[in-house]
């Protein structure tokens, strides 16, 4: 049996994302211990992993919690939603091999030269976006631990962390503050947008992911910022999407802008005014293209 904790970390979904499950679909089923904490099955914790990687893939939680396990696991050979499956080139397939061989120096190293080789931007797009959702799909397929999910996050955002530390300082605008919502622990696609923004010469400070809304409003604040770029993940509640975004815009000056991205699905509706949706890792080009001509009259007064 899993405390709520632990299920948190080997699943990737929230404590909070839990009880509202199981309170509207009476999933999971968690038992209770001594001290009155909910404990979880592994039966329970399993079907909960193949449900986040559905999700994952762009499938709705509601349908997937009300099947059984069986069904789950053939959903997971072969569905992506709406995704287009990712085809594992030979480079591809290597980078997978040496995580599945616990080769974690050898995998930095491969990473580092691939981001070297191909330059940051492509890297990011053609590399680090298709392997994800391989290392996503084989752990999904039980070929692959949660530990070495986990190993090969840490690689890569210290591979990502490298490269954005390598680049030029150019610009100085927009001055960008990333960070996530509450709840939502997936950091990767924010480090990857970090990556993009600062290549477009766009000073960005990170907040890393759970930031309480209150604390990225005296952030932005404090660092004058013109841009809050928030990251949300597929296996993010579509209604906390609405309330957090609304929350943040009634607490930041009209003049910040909000930018939202991800694969969460509740970011196709258009959850609060003034928020700009982003669909794509490589529309960031335009949205600061955008932005400076927006502001064309601010910048040439600076």
């Amino acid at each position: 049996m899993l405390s709520i904790g632990a299920v948190e970390r080997d699943t990737g979904l929230s404590k909070d994302l839990l009880r509202v499950w199981e309170r509207r679909y009476a999933f999971p089923k968690p038992a209770r211990d001594a001290h009155g904490e909910r404990i979880y099955a592994p039966e329970q914790v399993e079907k909960l992993r193949l449900i986040r990687r559905l999700m994952d893939r762009g499938l709705r939680p509601g349908k997937l919690i009300a099947c059984p396990i069986e069904e789950l696991q053939a959903m997971s050979k072969g569905a992506h939603g709406g995704a287009d499956p990712v085809v594992a080139t030979p480079e591809l397939a290597a980078l997978l091999g040496l995580l599945r061989s616990h080769a974690v120096e050898q995998l930095r190293g491969a990473l580092g030269q691939a981001a070297a080789r191909q330059g940051l931007a492509n890297f990011v797009v053609g590399t680090v976006a298709p392997l994800n959702q391989l290392v996503g799909d084989a752990w999904m397929r039980g070929e692959i631990e949660v530990f070495e999910e986990h190993l090969y996050s840490e690689v890569l955002q210290v591979v990502l962390r490298q490269a954005i530390a390598g680049l030029p300082r150019i610009g100085e605008t927009p001055r960008v503050l990333l960070t996530t919502l509450p709840g939502e622990t997936h950091g990767l696609g924010l480090l990857m947008a970090e990556a993009m923004l600062t290549l477009e010469s766009a000073r960005c400070v990170s907040l890393g992911v759970q930031t309480p809304v209150r604390d990225i409003a005296r952030a932005a604040a404090s660092q004058r910022s013109q841009v809050v770029a928030l990251s949300f993940s597929a296996s993010f509640p579509a209604g906390q999407i609405a309330a957090g975004l609304v929350e943040l815009r009634e607490q930041l000056p009209d003049e910040v802008e909000i930018w939202a991205g991800g694969s969460a699905a509740g970011l196709d509706r258009r959850s609060a005014a003034a928020v700009r949706i982003i669909h794509s890792l490589e529309a960031l080009h335009a949205e600061v293209g955008g932005w400076r001509d927006r502001h064309s009259g601010l910048l040439g007064s600076a």
